[in-house]
């Protein structure tokens, strides 16, 4: 079902809440060192999160979930709370890369826990400072509170072994949302083994954006989907990318058409592509 809130919320839309006291920006934007980035400058009153460290559990063998795995919920739980965001925040998360970084992650993780009021900032922080919003460099905070009320991730996640046993299954879909170049096995810029998941298709997470970047429209990525989709449940459907990371980008971008959100399959390439698994070369 789609969320009381728009997944997705425009710079000139955010200027109008910033006075609100539940409000709780996020900066969530990734680089080889994000607290230097955010020190560089973010959004007046933004908060800092790290999504290597805050947004993901990441294990010494990668082969263990792959580059982002989900952190335990009860250690999300307390990141929130040391964030200041409670049940009753507004969040609006941005990064810099359209969503396509981790803003859409923790967008996900959020709606995992439940919690509806959550936005990703459209065109990220870029679209923020073309209107005029501020840039500050101080280090920002909320005040702390308890962890966030919340014992389990609500939404469908796939593992491993689902994947596997459903990736030739008619009656299931698998998508995958990097580029065409990646899942044809043409170049790994990131991970070891080239190629994709025998049996999925390729949606470049592109797609779900016009030329400007911005998304489409709620009408024309519905269109596109129900096409893409057929059928098929949202139970029975898996999104994924490189580390579980980029997919939550096609995520929302579902959720904003009004078609809910389908399974999202954590290790994503990076943990199947290390466990010795069939390895597809063939094009979409």
């Amino acid at each position: 079902m789609p969320t009381q809130y728009s997944p997705l919320i425009k710079p000139e839309e955010l200027v109008k809440l910033i006075a609100y006291p539940e409000l709780v920006i996020v900066d969530a934007r990734n680089s080889p060192n994000p607290k230097a980035t955010y020190s560089k400058g973010h959004l007046k009153g933004a908060i800092f999160v790290d999504p290597n460290l805050e947004l993901a559990d990441i294990k010494a063998d990668l082969a263990e979930g792959g580059r982002h795995p989900l952190p335990e919920v009860q250690k999300f739980c307390q990141v929130l709370g040391k964030l200041g965001i409670t049940a009753k925040s507004h969040v609006v998360v941005y990064d810099d890369q359209m969503g396509a970084n981790s803003a859409a992650r923790m967008w996900w993780m959020l709606r995992a826990l439940g919690h509806e009021k959550v936005q990703v900032l459209e065109g990220g922080i870029q679209a923020a400072i073309a209107i005029g919003m501020p840039i500050s460099t101080d280090w920002e905070s909320k005040t702390p509170t308890e962890p966030y009320p919340s014992n389990d991730w609500q939404l469908m996640i796939a593992d491993m072994k689902e994947v596997e046993s459903i990736a030739w299954d008619k009656n299931h879909l698998i998508i995958d949302v990097r580029s065409a170049e990646r899942y044809r096995g043409e170049s790994e810029p990131i991970d070891l083994i080239a190629g994709h998941i025998p049996g999925a298709i390729n949606v470049p997470l592109t797609e779900n954006m016009d030329e400007k970047g911005n998304f489409l429209s709620p009408e024309k990525l519905r269109e596109k989907y129900e096409r893409i989709l057929g059928e098929i449940p949202n139970e029975k459907i898996i999104v994924h990318c490189g580390s579980g990371v980029s997919a939550c980008h096609t995520l929302l971008a579902l959720d904003h058409a009004g078609l809910g959100i389908p399974k999202l399959y954590v290790g994503s390439w990076s943990e199947w592509s290390r466990n010795d698994k069939p390895i597809g070369k063939s094009k979409n």
